[in-house]
Order: structure tokens, then C-alpha cells, then sequence
């Protein structure tokens, strides 16, 4: 006797209006085809395999205790407030996100060519794969982990805090205080520009990378830097261990507390703290450094 699968056929609905409080709650196995969530909350609460195409989603709590969703071409709308919480095995692609805190305790998320408006998204999140996508908005990806994103554009404070177990590949990332408290990061080929990079890291490392903004990379534990420029960098890696290889000018450089250093020039090396051992700091320049020694 052979083994076979029966695979059970979703149920289609389409160009229907959803209102009111758990209108499809616990169901599963349903193809949404452009359906509308408009006035209320929790309409697909408790649900599993769920798929949603071209829809329009204007209503809270949308997604909350769900499991295998694949939502498509399609809306969140201002009024579809905290979408997807405690929820996994979720799929976007090619949708548009207008709305805060859409992402919270979840986890197997793939997100693929969608367009974020939202703030406070992805929180406490586990298991994240992100590619050909920008975001727009503060504090993204707080307290998340295992995370992979590529081809990525951010507009947006604050971002990457708390995070572990995170690799980043051709990103442009505009944000004051990214990668705060972050475990075990690594950027590839990508622009960072803000101020206070990566405060109070550890295993922060950039490969091939632009690195723009005042005082980075200071408190940061086990910090490496591969074949990458600094812009306008001053005042950095105060108190931190590291391993630095810069290929530009830096503009200065104050009390780091161990490793090694190597750049095209240091316009100002401050070592003025008696706690720093300079014995234990090896800094290579092409041009001499002036400052306090």
C-alpha cells in the first residue's frame, strides 16, 4: 500500500465585507480574495491556514493565536492596530503596512518586496527572514532574535535594540541608537548612518561597510570592523574592545580600552583616562595622530 497525502482545499471568499467583533474566529483552511476588514476587532482570531489576497485590513487585533498565514498584495491599513501577535508560520509579500505595533511575540515570519509605514513592529520576535524591503518608522525589531535580512532600507530610530543572532546583507540603515544592547550581529556590504551606533554591544562585527555619525561603537564588547570606511565618525569606540580595520580617516578616536586599530589616519587619538592601558592597544596609521597621548 502506498503512502499519499490528502491535502485539504482551502474555501474561497471573496469580495466580502468583515465588521464587528470575531467574524471568522477559529476557522481554517479559507482563501480570502479581496475582502475587506473594516469597523472592529479580532476577526481572524485563533485561525490557521489562512490565505489573504489583494484584501484591505482596517480593523485591531486582526491575526492574534494564528498559524500558517500567507497574506499577499495587500493593506494594513491606520486603523489595523497590533495585526499579528502570538501568531507563527506567517508569509507577507508585496504588501503595504500603515499602521503601529503590527508585529508582537511571533515568530517563522518571512517578509518579502513589502512596504513598512509602522512603528514599534516586531517585538519579541524569533525566527525572521526579511528581504527587498524598506521600513520607515522607530524601534524595530526590539528584544527579536534569529534574524536574516537582505536588500533592506530603514528610516528609523532606535532600531536593532536587544537583538541576538542577527545578519545583515546589503542594507542602507538611517537611525539614531541602532544596535544598543545588540548579541552577536553581523552587516555586510552596507551603509549605517546615525549617531551612538551600537552602544553597549557585543559580537558586533561589519564587513565591507560604510559607517557615518557622531561618537559610534563605544561600550561595545568584542567589536570588529573589516575593510570599512568612517565618515564623520568622531569621538568613537570609547571603552570598547575591538578588532578595526578602516580604510578612510577617522575623525577621532577616544579611549578604547583594548585591541587593535588600523586606519588611514586619526585626526585626534584622545587616551587621557588613566584606566585605559595603552599597553594593551596596538593602533596602525598611514599619517602620525595628534591629540592627548
Amino acid at each position: 500500500m502506498k503512502n499519499c497525502t490528502i491535502e485539504k482545499k482551502y474555501k474561497i471568499i471573496e469580495n466580502q465585507i468583515f465588521e464587528g467583533e470575531r467574524p471568522l474566529f477559529k476557522t481554517s483552511f479559507i482563501s480570502l480574495i479581496k475582502c475587506s476588514f473594516t469597523q472592529g476587532e479580532s476577526a481572524l482570531k485563533f485561525v490557521n491556514n489562512i490565505k489573504a489576497s489583494k484584501c484591505d485590513f482596517s480593523s485591531k487585533y486582526l491575526f492574534w493565536h494564528d498559524e500558517n498565514l500567507k497574506i499577499e498584495n495587500s493593506t494594513f491599513h491606520e486603523g489595523a492596530r497590533a495585526s499579528i501577535w502570538y501568531s507563527k508560520g506567517i508569509s507577507l509579500e508585496k504588501c503595504k503596512i500603515d499602521t503601529p505595533k503590527i508585529f508582537r511575540d511571533a515568530k517563522s515570519i518571512f517578509i518579502k518586496e513589502c512596504e513598512f509605514n509602522t512603528n514599534e513592529t516586531l517585538w519579541d520576535c524569533k525566527d525572521i527572514k526579511i528581504y527587498d524591503t524598506s521600513f520607515k518608522g522607530d524601534y524595530l525589531l526590539l528584544h527579536s532574535e534569529n534574524i536574516s535580512i537582505e536588500n533592506f532600507v530603514l528610516d528609523g530610530n532606535y532600531s536593532f535594540q536587544h537583538t541576538k543572532n542577527l545578519i545583515l546583507k546589503n542594507v542602507k540603515i538611517k537611525s539614531k541608537d541602532p544596535f544598543w544592547n545588540s548579541e552577536n550581529i553581523t552587516v555586510y556590504d552596507s551603509i549605517i548612518d546615525g549617531e551612538y551606533l551600537g552602544w553597549y554591544s557585543k559580537n558586533l562585527k561589519f564587513v565591507n561597510c560604510k559607517i557615518m555619525g557622531t561618537q559610534p561603537l563605544c561600550y561595545a564588547d568584542n567589536l570588529v570592523l573589516e575593510n570599512c570606511e568612517m565618515i564623520d565618525t568622531d569621538l568613537a569606540f570609547e571603552y570598547s574592545t575591538l578588532n578595526a580595520d578602516i580604510t578612510t580617516s577617522i575623525d577621532s578616536v577616544k579611549n578604547p580600552t583594548s585591541g587593535y586599530i588600523k586606519a588611514k589616519e586619526i585626526n585626534d587619538l584622545i587616551l587621557d583616562d588613566e584606566n585605559v592601558k595603552k599597553e594593551q592597544l596596538k593602533i596602525v596609521t598611514d599619517v602620525l595622530c595628534k591629540g592627548v597621548v
